[in-house]
């Protein structure tokens, strides 16, 4: 049977991040092909808006054949220069990395470099309380009150909520999610332990890259060099590849997190500003200081594999709108694989 393919499979030839997974390339990730169709949305929470977060050739069983990997060879010659010219836009670094699930050609732009993860890290979180109620250790009606003390710069929708009837465990996932709400954040990483309980759980789901190192708003802070509170591109669209058309979580919890994901109203001014208006897109932001944006992406189209899509900004110097403007270049990219 085909060998799981991700994106340093491809590029490095690793082993494999779960050697129970061992799934071809149409149901990449997925023991049941239903997990690569489409998820409903979810409505964002109510009086949502689209606010900006503050906060190598591959093994012979991998089925690929010459012809797909001269496409790769292809795709990647021409993205890398397309890509070089964006990262000269940002005054800054820029971080990609996409995988086609449907015909494994992938692309990457120092995809093995750090960068922040900034509210990115919030889809995890998000994948880790899900894990947990799949364990049975946690239960999304669980209500968690909490005073007004607190709460965090950003924190749209759990400061109506501070110190009065609280917020369910679900609720706090899609206000961290589709709001950013840092608050949010901060509360789903106290339920299962706080930062370094994310990147122990990380570490057991295959991820050796991905580390949480504090809470909102210091998580943001993105000082260059620091390797607290980073990630890989190519790290990030494996987990978040693992979490949303994998088998790391049951069905029911990689459709809950799919739905919040397609519900978040934070990036449309990024990777879906340069995407096909009639893809479905999951994705999480994050924005945070010296320069430091991220969009996490899960590209749905009809009939056809999903779309993993990674990207993240370093030390920028252009003002925002031209960075979002950067984003939706890399959207249009990842549609031009489609053709």
């Amino acid at each position: 049977m085909p060998t799981l393919l991700t994106r340093r499979r491809l590029l490095a030839g690793s082993a494999l991040l779960l050697p129970a997974l061992t799934f071809g390339p149409q149901a990449l990730f997925a023991q049941d092909a239903n997990a690569n169709k489409s998820p409903d949305a979810t409505a964002p929470a109510p009086g949502a808006s689209d606010t900006p977060d503050s906060s190598a050739a591959p093994d012979d069983d991998d089925g690929m054949d010459g012809t797909q990997g001269a496409d790769n060879s292809q795709v990647t010659e021409d993205a890398d220069k397309q890509l070089a010219d964006l990262e000269k836009k940002t005054g800054g670094r820029l971080g990609v990395s996409v995988l086609d699930t449907e015909t494994n050609i992938s692309l990457g732009y120092r995809e093995a470099e750090r960068f922040a993860l900034c509210s990115s890290y919030k889809a995890l979180a998000a994948g880790f309380v899900l894990a947990r109620v799949d364990q049975g250790v946690e239960k999304l009606d669980r209500r968690v009150t909490y005073g007004k003390d607190v709460v965090v710069t950003y924190s749209p929708e759990t400061e109506k909520h501070a110190g009065t009837d609280g917020m369910t465990i679900a609720e706090l996932c899609n206000a961290a999610i589709t709001l950013s709400d840092n608050t949010a954040g901060n509360l789903l990483l106290d339920s299962f332990g706080g930062p370094a309980a994310l990147t122990a759980w990380l570490r057991t789901t295959g991820d050796t890259e991905t580390r949480l190192d504090r809470k909102e708003p210091d998580v943001n802070q993105a000082i260059k060099d620091d390797p607290r509170d980073t990630t890989t591109p190519d790290s990030m669209l494996d987990t978040i590849g693992l979490l949303t058309l994998g088998n790391t979580l049951s069905e029911t919890s990689r459709d809950q997190l799919s739905n919040w994901l397609v519900a978040n109203t934070t990036g449309n001014a990024r990777l879906r500003a340069g995407l096909p208006k009639e893809w479905k897109v999951g994705d999480k932001t994050g924005t945070g200081d010296n320069g430091s944006y991220a969009d996490v992406a899960v590209i749905w189209l009809p009939d056809r594999g999903p779309i993993l899509v990674v990207t993240y900004v370093g030390e920028a110097t252009a003002p925002a709108k031209d960075i979002e403007a950067v984003f939706a270049e890399v959207g249009k990219i990842v549609a031009g694989m489609v053709g």
